[in-house]
């Protein structure tokens, strides 16, 4: 074979490789309204940026007519690229080829740039769609996901792990986005589950569909195992390059920093009036943020699941900080078991990666009930606790109005070393509020008065008098400073300054216990 020969057959297995299952595979995924396999890492990736790794690979089974089936890179596309000049390593499921279904050659692909991810400290972004593992290989394909499973746990906290969810993800393959950071769905074509809906019908006599069982929607709000729920692939890949402009390669590199944009004027200047005086009154939290946090920078994370917590990163000065704040707009911002776990997991995060942390607290305590109490609510209060006792970057607190109760120890209090706890002068810093403690210190008091409703409301002004402020917490240096809302950006700025080299560990152990 002759020089020529050679290059032309190189040519020739490239462009097939590029083709995946064919044209008429190709054309039936646009049909369900969903991009292919190298479409997508196109609109992911830098343009140009795309090294491809074992396109050439195909699967080595002969059992069940497979031997006659042999498509170049078996169902995935892997290599890797760079996202807003940031290399990353990627992998792409190819829905065409045997319905992106997961062989022993497949998911060697996969473990490859996981490995090579770790050793050079930089982001995984998988896409997936697949049909599941690949019925055909038996066990092989089992040990397949298996292998990419132990990989999903020894990268995490040590490179930042992205899914996103763009077909189908059923069964044993739930598990690898599931142990990643950050897991992204589309509306309508993607959807994920342990057990489909014929086996739910068999089992539990249900009738659902695939999309309500496992859609976008259903984990978005539901169940919480999806933190992003796009309209479609392209709006997808485009959250997923804005996700990465907040995160460092890897653990060892500190949060990024860009050019400091100063927030919105209109709101920056609304947040001295933005808590109402009537303390049973809600506000937008997400104000409060935006009026803080550089302009435009905030983006949210989970945010149609447990939405009386807000989490997400933003941009303080330029720098990427983590977000951690009670929304007064739902359930008054109580703490609840989905809040608890949201937040826990959020501040896990941020903490792995050198992200430091800015709480916004207006809390009146935990959620009462029999669902919560019995749903664990104690164990996983504690998962949200133990997650800012744990966390070692810069931790800020501003307590905006409500700080109540365990509550007000849970949400980084200073007594679970958090590094500037301050105030605003419409904090309220107790053990409870004023009705329900006035009913409990004084209610033989009250019921001996002669007009008990009107000594309840003079006993209730002398607690809100005494206890009702953050001068008390002040004395005790639990807070740090009582600051003008309008103070808070600038403050913030300057204890990050000097936060910058901060230097804190945790005892030497094997690894935490944390109350699951």
């Amino acid at each position: 074979m002759g020089e020529n020969e050679k290059t032309e057959r190189l040519k020739n297995l490239r462009e097939q490789a590029k083709l995946g299952g064919g044209e008429q595979r190709i054309e039936k995924q646009h049909e369900k309204g969903k991009l292919t396999a190298r479409e997508r890492l196109d609109l992911l990736l830098d343009p140009g940026s795309f090294e491809e790794i074992d396109a050439f690979v195909t699967h080595r089974s002969s059992a069940f007519g497979l031997g006659k089936q042999q498509f170049l890179g078996d169902g995935v596309v892997t290599g890797f690229g760079k996202v807003e000049g940031r290399p990353v390593y990627v992998f792409s499921q190819d829905f065409t080829v045997f319905g992106g279904s997961l062989s022993e050659t497949h998911a060697e692909k996969i473990c490859k740039i996981m490995d090579l991810a770790m050793k050079n400290g930089v982001p995984i972004i998988g896409l997936n769609d697949s049909g599941g593992a690949r019925i055909q290989e038996g066990v092989s394909s089992l040990g397949g996901y298996a292998e990419v499973f132990w990989r999903n746990s020894m990268a995490s906290g040590v490179v930042p792990q992205i899914s996103a969810v763009m077909g189908p993800c059923a069964g044993g393959a739930v598990y690898s986005p599931a142990l990643t950071d950050f897991v992204y769905m589309v509306k309508n074509t993607s959807y994920m589950f342990v057990t489909g809906p014929n086996v739910v019908k068999t089992v539990t006599h249900e009738e659902v569909t695939s999309e309500d069982l496992g859609g976008a929607t259903a984990h978005g709000t539901k169940s919480g195992v999806a933190h992003f729920a796009a309209e479609n692939d392209a709006v997808c890949l485009q959250q997923i390059r804005n996700l990465i402009t907040y995160l460092p390669q890897n653990c060892e590199e500190k949060a990024p920093s860009v050019k400091s944009v100063k927030p919105d004027s209109a709101k920056a200047s609304k947040l001295d009036s933005i808590v109402p005086e009537n303390p049973n009154k809600p506000y937008d939290i997400k104000d409060v943020i935006e009026g803080v946090m550089d302009k435009d920078s905030f983006y949210e994370v989970h945010e149609l699941y447990a939405d009386n917590i807000v989490v997400g990163f933003a941009r303080l000065d330029g720098r990427s900080v983590g977000i951690v704040a009670n929304q007064p707009l739902s359930l008054a911002g109580v703490l609840d078991i989905d809040a608890s776990i949201k937040g826990a997991r959020f501040v896990r995060f941020c903490d792995a990666f050198n992200i430091p942390l800015v709480v916004f607290e207006d809390v009146p305590g935990f959620l009462p009930g029999t669902d919560q109490e019995w749903g664990g609510i104690i164990k996983h209060g504690a998962k949200l606790l133990y997650a800012f006792c744990e966390a070692t970057v810069p931790k800020m607190t501003v307590i905006t109005r409500k700080a109540y109760g365990g509550a007000y120890d849970v949400m980084n209090s200073k007594h679970i070393r958090a590094d500037y706890n301050v105030a605003w002068p419409s904090a309220e810093i107790a053990v409870m509020g004023t009705k329900g403690a006035v009913e409990i210190i004084f209610r033989r008091e009250i019921a001996k008065a002669d007009n008990p409703e009107a000594r309840q409301k003079e006993l209730e002004d002398q607690y809100s008098e005494e206890f009702a402020h953050p001068y008390k917490a002040a004395a005790r240096g639990f807070i740090d400073d009582v600051i003008l809302p309008s103070e808070t950006r600038e403050k913030l700025i300057r204890a990050f300054e000097i936060c910058q080299s901060k230097v804190d560990s945790v005892p030497r152990k094997k690894h935490d216990n944390l109350p699951l």
